[in-house]
């Protein structure tokens, strides 16, 4: 009998592949939507060669963090999760070119310099799904168990930052983020921001969903939203500066207009950032 069970469990290449095969799937679906806007193909092939060089650099470590929280395969080192986020980024590239190749994004009137740079910024959103797979396509989470204490602060809030860039990296790019800037006032920017705080911490906490604040129900409201929501929304905050100045959103705009546009890409990253503390 035991015999018999331990030939019925997969090899550990098998689970690879597997694993593997999850990471393609879910960089299709999270790298879709990007792979189909022409604008993404446009950045790509005209971005400075610079920030297309930068962007990979400091984003693999956010890939290195999913990788400990919900990568494609169980880990049990830091070596093993920079393998994952090489893998990963390594799908998010294959998956990428061969999307963007089928969807004749990539049709050989480019350059080699501006396919590089197309695949480049495709296979950012499609190696964080790449490394989500296992939490929505496999069985159960492969991620490690959090802890108490400033442990499961950081990360919630280091979830709460890949939800965010995931979705200001998505809307980022689109001319609507500087268009709906242009049509609301400082007081209408206040506004969304306040709503954004509002929808944060109630998706999260004021909600029974699935991955809530499960354990912290002793703590008062107010220190949840200190800890958590204002703390996850100034992350927000930031991503969305960073992923505007990435694609040249920003350029050109006064201070105030460029807070406009800040608070109002922070809207999607605030709920991105919310949905990824439900989701892992």
């Amino acid at each position: 009998m035991n015999a018999v069970r331990a030939s019925a469990r997969p090899s550990p290449n098998a689970d690879f592949a597997l694993g593997l095969a999850r990471a393609y799937a879910g960089a299709l679906i999270f790298g879709l939507p990007m792979y189909m806007t022409a604008e993404m193909w446009e950045l790509g092939a005209h971005l400075p060669a610079w920030k297309l060089a930068v962007l990979p650099l400091l984003f693999f470590p956010f890939l290195i963090g999913l990788s400990w929280h919900a990568g494609f395969e169980p880990t049990f080192s830091w070596r093993d999760d920079v393998v994952d986020a090489l893998v990963a980024f390594g799908v998010g590239i294959t998956a990428s070119a061969a999307m963007l190749w089928l969807l004749k994004a990539m049709d050989g009137s480019s350059s080699l310099r501006e396919e590089v740079g197309m695949v480049t910024l495709q296979s950012v959103p499609a190696s964080i799904g790449a490394l989500l797979a296992q939490s929505q396509l496999g069985e159960q989470p492969a991620g490690q168990a959090l802890r108490g204490g400033v442990e499961r602060w950081s990360s919630e809030v280091f979830i709460m930052a890949v939800g965010a860039l995931f979705l200001s990296f998505n809307m980022a790019p689109t001319e609507e983020m500087t268009a709906i800037a242009e049509r609301v006032g400082p007081l209408q920017a206040l506004a969304i921001m306040g709503v954004s705080l509002a929808l944060m911490h109630a998706f999260v906490y004021g909600v029974a969903f699935r991955g809530g604040a499960a354990g912290q129900e002793r703590e008062p409201g107010w220190q949840l939203f200190l800890r958590f929501t204002v703390v996850g929304y100034a992350v927000a905050l930031l991503l969305s500066a960073f992923m505007l100045w990435i694609f040249g959103s920003l350029a050109q705009l006064s201070l105030l207009a460029a807070v406009e546009t800040v608070a109002v890409l922070g809207l999607p990253a605030a709920l991105g950032a919310a949905a990824a503390r439900l989701i892992l």
